[in-house]
């Protein structure tokens, strides 16, 4: 599991980040909001733990960017900010948790623990052999366990293919799915998604396209 730690006092973030490593979790440690804003553009994660008060804009401001970017990781905060007001601003960011500093930081093991079991235990997904479809998470899990969040286009392309459990997806199924559709524009997309995601997406000529695996 992949968590992205948003702290800016380097000792704290240094102290959670090998608690959370001990217990086998894949942790990147950021300091600022642009340095969130860069590595979510290029990485996907299962877990946001992010600190307020932090260099930038703050945090419920940037999850609330990350939201309107369709970005539904789960996040939690940890902030010294403790009234009212801004607890609400964590929540209607998109926060499903809270958290006071000070903590024992094994409070937050505690919450992550329980939020990923539970995500593990009652996400649906669509399966094709080794590779899972996660609809309500746009989250395409790989056979290395590796996360890739799709938007647009992408994501309805994976989503018709998986529907179709091992069938052939004729050509106007998934042109009807392009803003612009043409037998080109469909290549250009499955191609693009086959760079993206590594599916092992084959043509079937004249007819359409199919998941190997399924």
């Amino acid at each position: 599991m992949k968590i992205l730690l948003l702290e800016d006092d380097e000792m704290l973030g240094e102290t959670l980040q090998e608690m959370l490593e001990d217990e086998g979790y894949d942790v990147t440690l950021a300091t600022t909001s642009d340095e969130v804003l860069d590595l979510t553009f290029e990485n996907s994660y299962d877990m946001y733990v992010f600190d307020i008060g932090v260099p930038g804009m703050d945090g419920t401001e940037l999850l609330k960017a990350l939201r309107e970017g369709e970005d539904k990781t789960p996040a939690i905060f940890v902030s010294a900010r403790v009234d009212l007001e801004w607890i609400s601003k964590g929540f209607e960011s998109g926060a499903f948790d809270y958290i006071k500093k000070p903590f024992y930081p094994e409070e937050l093991l505690i919450r992550i623990k329980t939020r990923l079991d539970s995500n593990t235990n009652n996400e649906k997904f669509l399966a094709c052999g080794s590779w899972k479809y996660y609809p309500e998470f746009h989250k395409l899990q790989t056979p290395q366990d590796e996360s890739i969040v799709l938007t647009g286009v992408a994501e309805k392309l994976v989503q018709a293919l998986f529907e179709a459990r091992g069938q052939v997806v004729d050509r106007e199924r998934l042109m009807d799915i392009l803003q612009t559709p043409s037998d080109v524009a469909l290549r250009v997309a499955i191609n693009s998604l086959r760079k993206k995601t590594g599916l092992p997406i084959k043509s079937i000529r004249g007819v359409g396209y199919i998941i190997e695996e399924c």
